[in-house]
């Protein structure tokens, strides 16, 4: 077995090493290159890797395998203070998971415009906003998100970040790692939709954080007009501006759709027998779209009352079971056909495997702006047992915990 480890620490930190090399994540210039050639010199060479990786386990010698009231902060040019720590509640064991080491300073280019001008706070007109959840689980991958988001920007010092939260606030940490961010933390109250929740196929889908993202509205400040919404498991390797760029036309969300996938499966047979049921579709083209990827004009959301159309479809859930994947089918429910299209660039989705056994992927066809490691395969967690897919290895360099160096 420390055979094994050792060939495969060696195998991954080469790769690693050889991948950050190729794709040069410092260089802020050539950033703003193509990075579709990048990513198709790394899908060319992911299946080599692969079946490398498939040998070296598979071979006699070696093989020893046997996330109603939403809280927001009523200072809008100060951040929300809540008032313990948790790091300093936990075991000692269990606080390696929260050391992180600081990132480095942040600028904005030149093209960003004067550097007179002060950001004045969260009601900015300038400010690029988004909004990511922070929970114990996943605070590495969010960290590592918000990481990658800032060296891939030309102006980060305009990029303003909502953390939202359910449990004590982990503000203090994240000032640590990322001194110089603008950002704030908003406390999701769990009693809101915990009696709205229906069991899912897995059960971190199950958790009441993952439904924060249908409460922004209420939750971010009303000058906040619009906002990109991101899970927290994935990296954005494009200016992040583009996106928050994009044209949503007469619609309340933006984001990439899948019209190909087969969209029956998202609800059960019951749904489906049902005509007051399946017949919110009549008048729609309703396609899956991923909701770790949204652009939200929190505008439009406010005054059609969205989040109650959400709330309503989660009611009949509990009654009748017409879905069973967590989060999502609400959304598509309200919002499946009355989604601005986003290039698919910007959501290159299932890196984590499906639902069950998170088995390795390779990207989609295609250029590609952010890596979504959208399944139950978690790309920390498959780094640190030392049994990583080929593409961890394109969220590694944004990993700031301080035990993976």
């Amino acid at each position: 077995m420390a055979d094994l480890r050792g060939i495969l620490s060696f195998f991954w930190s080469s790769l690693s090493t050889l991948l950050a090399d190729r794709l040069d994540f410092k260089s802020k210039k050539k950033r703003r290159g193509s990075y579709s050639s990048k990513m198709l010199w790394i899908m060319r060479f992911s299946g080599f890797f692969s079946a490398a990786t498939v040998m070296i386990i598979l071979s006699p010698s070696l093989q020893s395998f046997p996330p109603a009231e939403a809280i927001r902060s009523s200072h809008l040019d100060s951040y929300l203070r809540l008032p313990l720590d948790p790091v300093s509640t936990l075991p000692h064991s269990s606080k390696s998971r929260f050391s992180f080491r600081k990132a480095t300073g942040f600028r904005n280019a030149d093209e960003c415009g004067s550097t007179d001008y002060k950001i004045t706070g969260v009601c900015d007109p300038s400010l690029v906003h988004v909004a990511i959840t922070l929970d114990v689980d996943y605070l590495r991958g969010s960290i590592a998100a918000v990481h990658s988001i800032l060296k891939h920007s030309l102006c980060p010092e305009n990029i303003f970040f909502h953390f939202l939260v359910s449990e004590p606030s982990l503000e203090t940490l994240v000032r640590s790692t990322i001194p110089q961010l603008k950002f704030k933390v908003y406390y999701f109250d769990p009693e809101i939709v915990r009696n709205l929740i229906s069991s899912s196929v897995r059960q971190a889908l199950e958790q009441p954080l993952n439904y924060a993202r249908n409460y922004l509205a209420d939750l971010l400040e009303p000058c906040v007009r619009r906002v990109i919404y991101l899970d927290s498991d994935l990296v954005v390797v494009d200016d992040i501006s583009k996106l928050w760029s994009t044209n949503l036309g007469s619609r309340t969300i933006g984001a990439p759709e899948y019209c190909h996938a087969n969209f029956t499966k998202y609800f059960t047979g019951g749904f489906w027998s049902v005509h007051r049921f399946w017949g919110t579709f009549r008048g729609r083209k309703p396609c899956y779209f991923n909701t770790g990827v949204m652009v939200i004009d929190l505008m439009k959301w406010r005054r059609i009352g969205y989040t109650k159309q959400i709330e309503r479809w989660m009611e009949i859930q509990k009654h009748h079971r017409i879905y069973e994947l967590g989060s999502l089918p609400p959304f598509l429910l309200v919002f499946a056909g009355r989604v601005s299209p986003i290039e698919h660039r910007w959501n290159q989705h299932g890196l984590g495997g499906d639902n069950v056994k998170g088995s390795c992927r390779d990207l989609h066809p295609g250029p590609v702006s952010l890596l979504h490691w959208s399944g139950s395969g978690k790309p920390w967690l498959r780094l640190d047992s030392n049994r990583p897919c080929p593409l961890d290895s394109l969220w590694a360099p944004y990993d700031l915990h301080e035990h993976s160096r």
